[in-house]
């Protein structure tokens, strides 16, 4: 089951009712609330010196399935506001459609914004700084993509429903399959010679980033990537924490005392991040089929890690898609919340700021709409 069939199987029965009542509208804010988002314009780039989209990060959305595709929201860090469909606002013309599409992941790379659909949708490469697009994969019915990993300044790879196939950076073109990973793949991560893929029947596979061999398996895996100060590559899955060593391959495991799952029948990123300032990994603990309630930081040097939450989000919330993020500007895991109880619930949203040393709320700013936030980006 795809995420857009997700959201209408978790909406629709309230949704009738709502809407027969006039109440709700796709991606409609509720002016009689307090709201924290405001408009994206085409005015200058340049802002203070820096470009318009350095100074926040970028919140991929999914958008709500037969009433609006997912777009691109950025939150301001010298305003404290979410500015709302930023890519459209600033591509006069262009659309991520079609609205049975679901974006679903997005990354920076050699400072392009690279937007990965599934479904249908596009695949789409922008500036980083200024969100215009640069170049694009159209939407077509064959489309079913997940992630993308650049390789080097004129080669990536895009995984799909299906395998994953090598991208031209320069043309945008697709080469031909890979015939080493097969079946549904979702997020990738290039470290030294490596490129650590996460496949649904395998687990993490590590391909050689030259050829794309197989260089090794780790079965079992169903939640990636993070990658540490010291270099290591982390991922997750069943009651597993496991640290693979990107130069020699070599794992060490840690036993977590609660089950990881994964999204492989409605997919989003990976509910694992990690710390730039010190080798700490953060993952989520959420449910087989919705978002948990529970962050934990794990460290080598705290053997209680897994004993008590990092977090715990407010009460009536859970984490989606992802939900968690790290800030390196800043020193904040930043977490994702929607209103617990599927419906009208989920167009009550939470961006919520938590020092990643302490675990201390430090901000909440709450936005209304039905913008099912996937994965947030940051330069």
């Amino acid at each position: 089951m795809n995420t857009k069939t997700s959201h209408f199987i978790k909406a629709l029965p309230l949704a009738v009712v709502l809407f027969a009542a006039s109440v709700i509208s796709s991606c409609q804010k509720d002016n009689s609330a307090p709201q924290t988002i405001t408009n994206a314009t085409n005015s200058k780039l340049k802002v203070n010196g820096t470009a318009k989209y350095d100074n926040g990060f970028f919140i991929i959305n999914e958008g709500w399935y037969g009433h609006g595709t997912g777009n691109v929201s950025f939150y301001n860090f010298a305003t404290g506001t979410i500015a709302d469909s930023t890519f459209t606002k600033e591509n006069p013309g262009k659309n991520l459609n079609p609205t049975s599409s679901t974006l679903q992941y997005g990354t920076i790379f050699n400072d392009k914004l690279f937007l990965v659909s599934k479904v249908g949708g596009p695949f789409v490469v922008a500036n980083s700084h200024t969100l215009v697009e640069i170049n694009r994969i159209a939407a077509k019915s064959g489309n079913d993509f997940r992630a993308f990993v650049g390789i080097d300044t004129t080669k990536g790879l895009i995984s799909t429903n299906s395998g994953i196939y090598p991208v031209n950076l320069q043309t945008l073109a697709l080469g031909t399959k890979l015939t080493t990973v097969t079946g549904q793949v979702g997020d990738m991560i290039k470290a030294g010679n490596y490129v650590f893929v996460l496949s649904q029947t395998n687990g993490v596979v590590v391909l050689d980033a030259s050829t794309y061999a197989v260089a090794k398996t780790i079965s079992g895996m169903l939640c990636a990537f993070a990658r540490t100060p010291d270099g290591a590559i982390w991922a997750a899955g069943g009651t597993q924490l496991v640290r693979i060593d990107p130069s020699t391959l070599t794992t060490t495991t840690v036993t977590i005392p609660f089950s990881i799952y994964g999204s492989w029948s409605a997919w989003h990123p990976g509910s694992i991040t990690a710390s730039t300032t010190e080798n700490a990994v953060f993952i989520a603990q959420n449910a087989t089929s919705s978002g948990g309630t529970n962050v934990y930081k794990y460290t080598a040097a705290n053997s209680a890690s897994f004993t008590t939450p990092f977090l715990t989000v407010a009460t009536g919330r859970e984490l989606y898609g992802s939900g968690i993020g790290y800030d390196p500007a800043h020193n904040q895991l930043i977490v994702n919340t929607v209103h617990s109880g599927f419906t009208t619930n989920f167009s009550f949203n939470d961006l919520c700021f938590y020092n990643a040393t302490t675990g201390a709320l430090i901000n909440d700013v709450a936005y209304n709409g039905y913008f099912f936030p996937s994965i947030v980006v940051f330069h």
